[in-house]
Order: structure tokens, then C-alpha cells, then sequence
């Protein structure tokens, strides 16, 4: 065997080594870049949506708005108790 043989025997399996290093890399970024995409859709699953905020915030009003008419039920009858 000379060296010329030698050589190409090892370079070849530098590269064979190389490309199967860099299919594995190359697979790995294909299924990242597929969990991405999933997640993408996934995503707008968890955040509330304007319009469920926007219930909500008129129902929190309202609950607010009742909160304070009894306040100031309350208010005007310890007022008319201190006048007596």
C-alpha cells in the first residue's frame, strides 16, 4: 500500500465523519425549526384576547361602580347618625 492510498483512505473518512456530523446537524435544525412553528401557533393560545379583556374590564367597572353607590349609602347614613 502506498501513500498516496494512505491519504485518500483518510481523507475520505475525515469527510465521511464530516458530512455525517453535518446531516445530524442538519436534521436537528429541520426539527427545531418544525417545534418553532408549532409553538407559533400555540402561542396565541395562552394571551388573553382584547375582547376577553374588555369584558372583563366592564364587568370589573360595574362591580367597581357598585361597590361605591353602597359606599355612599353607607357614608350618608353614618353622616345622618352624627348630625342626631
Amino acid at each position: 500500500m502506498d501513500w498516496q492510498n494512505v491519504i485518500n483512505l483518510g481523507i475520505g473518512s475525515l469527510l465521511a465523519v464530516g458530512g455525517w456530523f453535518c446531516r445530524q446537524l442538519w436534521d436537528s435544525v429541520k426539527e427545531l425549526k418544525k417545534e418553532i412553528a408549532d409553538l407559533r401557533l400555540h402561542v396565541s393560545d395562552a394571551y388573553v384576547k382584547k375582547s376577553e379583556m374588555d369584558t372583563l374590564k366592564s364587568e370589573m367597572d360595574k362591580r367597581f361602580d357598585r361597590i361605591e353607590l353602597l359606599l355612599d349609602r353607607l357614608y350618608e347614613k353614618l353622616d345622618t347618625k352624627v348630625d342626631k
